[in-house]
């Protein structure tokens, strides 16, 4: 298995593209830290399920906004099952709003937990990593970052905002062993969707090149790949999963 032995991080693993990455992590052999927001049940559940494929598991609760709570998860993490080695920086918010609407608090959460929250995540994790001379990350971004949709300007800034955090880390981090890339899925199929209307989904598939939306399983194998010394030649990458959503102009 892959990731035997290895103690995993996901964040907003309580559900869609974050549950499915935390099962295909434990199923290949990793110990995940079940991160959350506020729906500590569906955390729970995730939990249950890679306990029951044989790993271990809790589920960790932080802001990812907040600096001193993302602190405290990685150091429960660590104390309970040793140096993080993997980290899927995953959780997110999209947050749509027309550009006459905005209002600059909104821009501040959205810019917050897209792209400072991913940052604090990662600056927490990487002392362990350097210490180890090992980790694997990556950042999940959006094809917003790349082909700007209505209404998501903040979402789509943060999202931009991430590729270039990763790509900007990748030097520093090469020296000790530490690789970093990100994946820019398209349209998805999460709960996320159930925020928009059905015609607006409809959109989505029918707009989409390959006829449907994304399935979360299919950016967890993405993540994996990353994640996995089969890419151990990569670092700095952002790979587009998009279903071709990304040639739309």
């Amino acid at each position: 298995m892959r990731y035997q032995g290895r103690v995993a991080l996901v964040t907003g693993a309580s559900r869609g593209i974050g549950k499915a990455t935390a099962l295909k992590l434990a199923s290949e052999g990793a110990t995940v830290a079940v991160h959350y927001s506020r729906a500590v049940a569906k955390a729970e559940a995730v939990c249950e399920q890679i306990r029951e494929l044989g790993q271990k598991a809790i589920p960790v609760q932080a802001d990812i906004a907040d600096r001193d709570a993302v602190n405290s998860m990685v150091t429960t993490v660590t104390e309970e099952f040793g140096t993080i080695e993997l980290l899927v920086n995953n959780a997110g918010e999209v947050g749509d709003m027309a550009f006459d609407e905005l209002a600059p608090e909104h821009w501040d959460r959205i810019i917050a937990i897209n792209l400072t929250g991913p940052f604090n995540v990662l600056w927490a994790v990487k002392p362990g990593m350097i210490a180890q001379q090992f980790g694997r990350i990556v950042n999940v971004s959006s094809i917003a970052a790349l082909a700007v949709r209505p209404n998501q300007l903040p979402y789509s800034a943060a999202k931009a905002g991430v590729i270039a955090l990763t790509k900007s880390c990748c030097g520093p981090l090469a020296p000790h062993n530490i690789r970093i890339n990100s994946v820019a899925p398209g349209a998805i199929a999460t709960d996320m969707l159930g925020e928009v209307s059905s015609e607006m989904v409809e959109q989505l598939r029918s707009t989409t090149p390959l006829g449907r939306l994304g399935e979360p399983e299919e950016m967890a194998d993405v993540i994996a790949f990353l994640l996995s010394e089969e890419s151990s030649y990569m670092t700095g990458s952002t790979v587009i999963a998009s279903g071709g959503r990304i040639l739309i102009p």
